[in-house]
């Protein structure tokens, strides 16, 4: 079939990500000897400074690994509410949401610590070569992407008025960043280089990586992040607030290494972050699928994904979530299944339907969520579901912001393979932090102020994360790496990237990672967003122009709500492969929004 890209093949080393200059710098490290986690260090701080409207170091991200001849873990960076982030703390402020922007919805940063846990424990070059790549593009400066200075553009009435220290960096002699001028962050430079010099007398390599470690959880960075915390600052509630972290949050919190949650489908072993991330909702998909799947893309087959992705969200909505125990056996045994699978009629379903796994009663929260009948705006509130949006990220005229994510996997020639979802710590999530070069993350808004839900806002546990990278193994050997930016719709699209990777003809070979990449894409909003103001909108399906038209007008009359999009615009995906018998890798990217890139040799 007719792909934008070829899927690149070779045996030295693949990189994929949202940004080329994070591609390329990752593979930079490659090719200087490093390994697949030096390399995905190295573009992960790229991405923070060149997608700063999608992450930054002070935002989160869940990375799954597998180590040439290990296991497969799950490494976790999201942050945890801090101790001052009670449910009667924000209800005594006025608030029933936890706001979308501002330092009332910034959990304990957890990225930059789960990167640097990699790099000590996996990786094998120092912390001088893998932030040589970002320092030199925020000091010297990069070609910021349109979308860099369209997100600007867009918060700029906000960051003039109220966010002045993000005026000061991204609107230079009043003016937005702008394709072909260069876009400089000499605050985290400078920042980066103190911590590099702070930890130059530790002794080893992994010494070092534990005291900058220190200095971001009780130095000079801990010590301003508080500072921003506590200033006044104006956020979606429309009113101005202090946070609530504070020196003890970030010195007691680190990143930490857990067994990923995993799924037998059609000789895959499919592995997530567990049910404190969205990821065990593509697992349950894929248990809700019959035996015998209807024709890739015929109408039969996107209404059955539609129809059990809105029962594993439901069930998402109900059960997931780090508060709580949750009962992801049951969610994913056969019997429960196959209970679910007969719920899925002729028809759309325009209702949130969550199960009983074990004879539970599922409990939402007590609130009539947002139902948008006309006029849906397909972005939603929250991270953007469109990749063709002007700046993929917004702001209203009541501040509400929206923000996206970035992804990166990488294999190399020993074996090594990565997945990881960067997010959190966006231009608009907060004002930037002058001392410092980048803002706090708005994490807790995906925590209920109601008590006793699984995702309750409770101090010391993590808001349930969108974030959801995988990674797929054949015969317990580790094959493929992917994931992709989207928020809600993330489980969504890499099911269908799984399903057309797998099922479909092989090219060279190998998976057709680029065609399935291409693959005209869809998802649906029936259920509620994770992000502030946390709306729905019952029987939706946003598809791409580039259906067919025979499809569209089959879902609608089984009464699917259909919007149709833009020819490109659903998914940004990223994958990588390594094929076990052979030792040929693979990768491919997002054409999307012109920006994702694959390089490899």
């Amino acid at each position: 079939m007719f792909t934008t890209r070829p899927t690149l093949q070779g045996t030295f080393g693949m990189v994929s990500s949202t940004h080329w200059l994070a591609s390329q710098s990752a593979m930079a490290v490659l090719e200087n000897g490093g390994n697949a986690f030096d390399a995905a260090v190295a573009g992960a701080f790229v991405l923070h400074v060149v997608e700063p409207h999608l992450n930054g170091p002070a935002g989160e991200v869940p990375i799954l690994l597998a180590p040439a001849g290990g296991e497969v873990r799950v490494l976790c960076g999201q942050g945890v509410a801090p101790a001052g982030a009670t449910v009667a703390h924000y209800r005594g402020l006025g608030l029933d949401l936890v706001p979308g922007t501002g330092p009332l919805a910034a959990a304990v940063p957890g990225a930059f610590d789960a990167w640097l846990l990699l790099l000590r424990d996996h990786g094998t070059k120092s912390l001088d070569d893998v932030l040589a790549y970002a320092i030199g593009y925020a000091e010297h400066g990069h070609a910021p992407v349109e979308k860099v200075g369209a997100t600007v553009a867009a918060v700029r009435r906000l960051l003039e008025t109220e966010w002045t220290s993000s005026a000061a960096l991204y609107l230079p002699e009043g003016r937005a960043p702008r394709p072909g001028a260069l876009l400089r962050n000499p605050a985290l430079a400078a920042t980066w280089k103190r911590l590099l010099a702070e930890s130059a007398g530790a002794g080893g390599r992994e010494a070092r990586i534990d005291a900058a470690r220190e200095v971001w959880r009780s130095g000079f960075i801990a010590e301003a992040l508080v500072r921003q915390s506590r200033r006044p600052t104006m956020d979606t509630s429309g009113t101005r607030h202090t946070g609530t972290l504070t020196e003890s949050d970030l010195a007691g919190w680190t990143a930490t290494y857990e067994s990923p949650v995993s799924y037998d489908w059609n000789g895959w072993t499919v592995c997530k972050a567990g049910p404190w991330s969205q990821g065990p909702a593509l697992l349950q998909q894929l248990a809700l699928l019959p035996p015998d799947l209807p024709a890739y893309g015929s109408a039969d087959y996107v209404h059955l994904l539609i129809e059990g992705c809105k029962l594993a969200m439901a069930d998402r909505e109900a059960w997931y979530g780090d508060a709580a125990e949750v009962p992801l056996a049951e969610l994913l045994s056969d019997d429960y299944n196959a209970g679910r699978r007969a719920l899925v009629g002729a028809k759309a379903s325009w209702e949130l339907r969550p199960g009983s796994p074990g004879g539970r009663s599922p409990r939402l929260p007590a609130r009539e969520y947002a139902r948008v009948e006309s006029g849906f705006d397909p972005l939603g509130a929250g991270e953007p579901t469109v990749a063709e949006f002007p700046g993929e990220a917004d702001v209203s005229a009541d501040g509400t912001t929206r923000g996206d994510t970035c992804h990166l996997d990488v294999v190399d020639r020993w074996g090594n393979m990565i997945a990881a979802t960067p997010s959190g710590g966006w231009l608009q999530s907060n004002p930037v932090v002058p001392e410092l070069g980048f803002p706090l993350g708005t994490r807790l808004q995906m925590a209920w102020l109601d008590e006793g839900l699984p995702n309750s806002l409770t101090p010391g546990r993590r808001p349930r994360t969108t974030l959801t990278p995988s990674l797929a193994l054949r015969d317990g050997v580790p094959v493929l790496a992917f994931g992709t930016p989207g928020g809600d719709q993330q489980d969504q699209w890499q099911l269908h990237f799984l399903l057309a990777a797998t099922l479909r003809a092989p090219v060279r070979g190998g998976l057709d990672l680029q065609g399935a990449i291409d693959a005209p894409n869809w998802h649906n909003d029936s259920f509620p967003s994770s992000f502030h103001p946390r709306g729905r909108r019952p029987g939706s399906v946003t598809v791409e122009s580039r259906t067919d038209a025979d499809v569209i007008e089959e879902l609608r009359r089984r009464g699917h709500d259909v919007t149709v999009g833009p020819a490109w615009s659903e998914g940004r995906l990223c994958a990588v492969a390594r094929d076990p018998e052979t030792g040929v890798l693979s990768a491919a990217a997002n054409p999307r929004g012109m920006q994702g890139y694959a390089v490899g040799r």
